[in-house]
């Protein structure tokens, strides 16, 4: 294992092939705070430079260094760059206190030794559930905490499907699903939309059809795997899915969806309040694993975590800051302020279907939830996920057959991983 308690930083490559995580750094001596040493101020990094100085999350990150008896000094970056700058820091000696980063790209930088873990800091994860929890867990140690999570399930039109005699309670598998877009389209709508674009987003859309197949990451060209992306050609052959999910984002998707004319889109809970203010009745229902039940969808969100520095009488400080953002009424807040994370603690989502129940299917959603990275992939799982999403690409435009196309990807992925 590891001892991260050194302020020395080991040396490690760490090749990030996805879009949201490119990044290589080679980390040597350094560990130390980027407030220069300020007792009175600690510096916190997130990936969300959308909500400005003056913003409810602004405020609450203030907050809690007020709870804690410091000022807290926030650098707001999108995410590639805020991992970069991260591994840089580490490099440098001049790490933050505490950053908010992309669950992902948590083992990137655990890897390389610039993270203190959960023990170290005295934190206690163990009311965590255990699938949220795994995307920071490198050798069996935790390297922070999720704030919260989001995921994907399966919205629907509900005007369209009452019109077209489909019960969304009945789609409990894949052949259900097929059924209902089958009626849905015979009816004279469109059937469903989903983002197969060939980046970290398409991979992130795929894996509830992947894994819900029963498909292994180290496996891609199983039998699984080839019939989850059958599946897909499939309803683009059948008309029941558009040719431009090939390169629909999640953004695209929600607005084809919010036309009114596709009965169902694949998306996440961050959308839940348009879903509400759309010009039609809308449901949710678990994205379905092929012979039943809830697939394990991704989990997106961030973790926060807290790198390694010189001055070790900082941790108890900055300890305070990660439990105040951690409580489960924290977690509550960080749920509504980002409309919606769901809180990755039992205590914590029982608080918010408490104040909100119609987010029962999304609670469920996350509990059935899976890291990208769990399985102690770690810093495989980008190179994974681009040779996936571009066999997706490959199958979804035609030039490869969905068993070829996945041939080319574990070779790929084989390749790239070494």
């Amino acid at each position: 294992m590891k001892d991260n308690r050194s302020p020395l930083i080991r040396s490690a490559g760490a090749a990030l092939a996805a879009a949201a995580l490119a990044a290589a750094a080679a980390c040597s001596s350094g560990g130390g705070s980027g407030s220069g040493g300020d007792a009175d101020t600690y510096t916190w990094w997130d990936p969300y430079p959308q909500h400005a100085e003056d913003s409810a999350w602004a405020e609450r990150v203030a907050a809690c260094g007020d709870e804690a008896g410091v000022t807290i000094e926030r650098t707001a970056s999108d995410t590639t760059a805020l991992t970069n700058q991260a591994l840089l820091a580490a490099q440098e000696g001049t790490s933050p206190d505490v950053i908010l980063l992309d669950n992902p790209a948590v083992s990137t930088l655990a890897d390389t030794g610039m993270l203190t873990t959960v023990d170290e800091l005295g934190l206690d994860v163990s009311g965590v559930d255990e699938n949220l929890l795994a995307a920071g867990v490198v050798d069996d140690q935790a390297y922070g905490i999720p704030i919260g999570a989001n995921t994907l399930a399966l919205y629907y039109n509900a005007d369209l499907l009452t019109a077209a005699g489909v019960d969304p309670a009945a789609i409990t598998d894949w052949d259900s699903l097929t059924a209902a877009l089958a009626q849905v389209t015979g009816n004279g709508a469109k059937g469903i939309t989903f983002a197969g674009i060939g980046t970290e987003e398409g991979s992130f859309q795929f894996l509830p059809w992947f894994w819900g197949a029963g498909a292994d990451l180290t496996d891609l060209d199983s039998p699984e795997a080839v019939a989850a992306l059958e599946l897909w050609t499939g309803w683009l052959d059948a008309g029941y899915a558009p040719d431009s999910v090939i390169t629909n984002s999640q953004n695209t998707t929600w607005e084809e969806f919010l036309t009114g004319e596709y009965a169902f889109a694949v998306n996440g809970t961050w959308q839940v309040n348009s879903a509400a203010d759309a010009g039609f009745a809308t449901g949710v229902v678990p994205l379905p694993a092929q012979a039943g039940g809830a697939a394990p969808a991704p989990t997106g969100g961030e973790f926060i975590i807290a790198p390694v520095q010189t001055d070790t009488e900082r941790y108890d400080v900055t300890r305070q800051i990660v439990e105040c953002m951690t409580t489960p009424e924290g977690f509550v807040e960080t749920a509504t302020t980002f409309a919606y994370y769901i809180p990755p603690t039992a205590e914590g989502q029982d608080a918010l279907l408490a104040a909100q129940p119609e987010l029962q299917p999304w609670v469920d959603a996350v509990r059935s939830a899976k890291g990208r990275t769990s399985d102690n992939l770690g810093t495989d799982y980008p190179m994974i996920s681009e040779a996936l999403w571009t066999a997706v690409q490959n199958a979804l435009s035609g030039s490869a057959t969905p068993a070829d196309a996945l041939a080319q990807a574990q070779a790929d992925a084989e390749a790239a991983i070494g």
